[in-house]
């Protein structure tokens, strides 16, 4: 009979068997070993724990321990360490093949409505259906909204259920889930990548017109 743990996995709190506890520590050390390196690193390991936190909420389904089987099933979504250039992880403990694994690597990620805050002008409303329905450039969704506030319709009104509905895209993962992408190990690193260099590229040309005007 395996021990079990309690454990909080992305503020997630979960009761896991002893094989899965030992084989997620080892899967989550190799990522942040990995990742060591990156300054969204601490970002990266904290937006994942929340994902692979998803995945066993989705994967329990009323049943109360995580076991190998589902970690295994979770792994095979978020990738496996190789997958993303890591070294693979030393198999010390005791993995189990199940037929159903395929079927959740096979799965795609389904696209969410957010409300978009990297895009927004008021409450990131309009730029999270744009991100939704496919559209390149929020805009003309910001001036539908407006002419309908302007010809006194509903749109204010809607505007504001929806800004109540929507939740915010606040982790990579909820970010790319807004867009339809696929939220494993390498997107969700990248994204957090590609905002802290938007990040610091906004801050460099601001430093340099500051420093432009005070020549001037």
């Amino acid at each position: 009979m395996n021990k079990i743990f309690n454990i909080n996995l992305g503020g997630f709190p979960f009761t896991i068997d002893e094989d899965a506890y030992l084989n997620l520590n080892q899967y989550l050390k190799t990522i942040k070993s990995h990742f060591s390196d990156s300054e969204g690193c601490e970002e990266i390991l904290e937006d994942i724990e929340i994902r692979l936190g998803e995945l066993f909420n989705d994967q329990l389904k009323g049943r109360q321990i995580v076991t190998n089987n589902d970690l295994e099933a979770a792994i095979s979504i978020m990738g496996k360490p190789e997958d993303f250039g890591a070294e693979s992880i030393k198999e010390d403990h005791t993995h189990q093949k199940h037929s159903h694994t395929t079927d959740f690597k096979k799965s795609k990620s389904k696209k969410r409505l957010f409300r978009d805050p990297d895009n927004k002008v008021v409450g990131g409303v309009c730029s999270g259906l744009a991100a939704y329905f496919g559209i390149d450039d929020p805009l003309w969704l910001r001036i539908g909204w407006v002419a309908l506030f302007i010809t006194g319709g509903m749109g204010l009104f809607i505007y504001i259920v929806l800004w109540i509905a929507m939740p915010m895209a606040k982790t990579s993962a909820d970010k790319l889930a807004m867009r339809g992408e696929n939220v494993n190990i390498s997107s969700i690193a990248k994204q957090v990548e590609d905002e802290l260099y938007d990040i610091s590229d906004k801050i460099g040309n601001t430093l340099k017109d500051f420093g432009s005007k005070k020549k001037g």
